[in-house]
């Protein structure tokens, strides 16, 4: 469909969905970020909608700065997904059983491991890099060299909320009825520590005292402060795909172990909340995703609807207008609070049929109806990608 332009900001910023369908807080939000002097552009997503400090569905370029609330607090939260040689037609009826062993594998919710991973007991993950990671842990900010324990046993857990691991089945084409898996997952409450403590930072320095929202604070090219937030970004979104890998390795070795002749394809992963150095225009700038994907020109990514209605594989066009970018799912079309008022167990249990799942109180917020139409996202953003392949759930494990 393109891009309108959202009138009245002092950069560009484009939207892929009607702008008079933003909800007013998200596009108070845009327009506060396209009037910071740093912005070079902001690309809005089909899947926009409010978020603390930068909007959800975000992709902004600032030249010679960065916003820590236009990444967010799960820093490197992402994708995950692998194809199977299984077929629809390997699976058991039952589909209980395998969710009870996914579970048992990989802690969910609060839950973490009694011991850190050893990578090298871990089946099909790589095992190079590991130490190093580790011992870059004590360069982070000090006030989080406490948790260093914490971090470890929490890597390859899933976490809470919107998070999940899912067996799907693709739907139509050549290869329909074949078996994927995939997850979502990010920097557990490392991530959160170390975002929560630069954003803090980045408030109280002068530059930022006249913002229109304090929020959007950001840091400065050249700054000690500013090499501090990336050197522990860049170790949080390692930690993310990490993490991810550590847990789709187990997730591939409980298929395994019920499905011996099993295969896997070579895994996609993709980040939606982080930064990248990047070039437009012959302009260098950083760009941060919030809410999206990249989605350069051949670029695999993977972009999830709700835990009732699927997921598609994607390939990315390169659209420079929205910055190599593509949404990162449906986006939510209504808060925690007011799914839970709106919705009740019976909803669930009806929007997710056919779905082995919980269907409890401790998940309504997280049903289908709380989100938007995943079609018409993608029909929004026809323009910056093409579908590789459309999945729908059988399998959905949720903290």
């Amino acid at each position: 469909m393109g891009f309108t332009p959202l009138a009245g900001t002092r950069a560009p910023v484009r939207v892929w969905t009607d702008p008079y369908t933003i909800e007013a807080q998200a596009a108070r939000q845009l327009r506060n970020i396209g009037a910071l002097p740093w912005v070079q552009g902001v690309a809005v997503m089909p899947d926009v909608h409010f978020g603390k400090g930068a909007t959800v569905g975000s992709v902004i370029a600032m030249r010679q700065a960065v916003s820590p609330a236009a990444v967010g607090v799960d820093i490197g939260c992402g994708m995950s997904a692998v194809r199977t040689s299984l077929t629809a037609a390997d699976l058991p009826d039952d589909l209980a059983p395998l969710r009870s062993a996914i579970e048992a594998a990989i802690p969910v919710g609060f839950a973490m491991r009694d011991d850190a991973v050893d990578p090298r007991r871990v089946r099909g993950l790589e095992q190079a890099g590991w130490d190093e990671f580790w011992r870059r842990f004590a360069t982070l900010d000090r006030k989080v060299a406490q948790l260093e324990t914490r971090a470890q046993r929490q890597l390859g857990t899933l976490g809470g909320g919107n998070h999940f691991i899912e067996v799907c089945l693709e739907q139509g084409g050549p290869d329909d009825g074949r078996v994927w898996l995939m997850l979502h997952s990010g920097s557990r409450n490392i991530g959160k520590e170390l975002a929560e403590r630069h954003m803090s930072v980045a408030r109280g320095l002068p530059h930022n005292t006249d913002l229109p929202d304090r929020d959007l604070a950001v840091f400065l090219a050249g700054t000690p402060e500013m090499e501090a937030y990336r050197r522990d970004l860049w170790w949080a979104q390692e930690y993310a795909r990490r993490n991810r890998a550590v847990m789709l390795a187990l997730l591939s070795q409980v298929v395994r172990e019920a499905f011996p002749h099993v295969r896997y394809d070579e895994p996609i992963s993709c980040h939606h909340n982080y930064v990248a150095e990047e070039s437009y225009d012959g302009v260098d700038v950083l760009v941060t995703r919030k809410g999206a994907i990249r989605a350069g020109k051949g670029d695999l990514g993977i972009i999830p609807g709700s835990m009732g209605t699927g997921s598609y594989i994607v390939r990315g066009k390169g659209n420079v207008d929205a910055y190599c970018s593509a949404s990162h799912g449906a986006g939510r079309r209504m808060s925690r609070g007011q799914a839970k008022r709106t919705y009740s167990t019976a909803d669930l249990a009806a929007q997710t049929a056919g779905v082995e799942c919980r269907k409890d109180a401790g998940v309504v917020d997280e049903i289908p109806g709380a989100y938007k139409d995943i079609t018409e996202v993608m029909a929004q953003q026809e323009d910056l990608v093409e579908v590789v392949a459309h999945l729908k759930q059988v399998v959905c494990v949720k903290g």
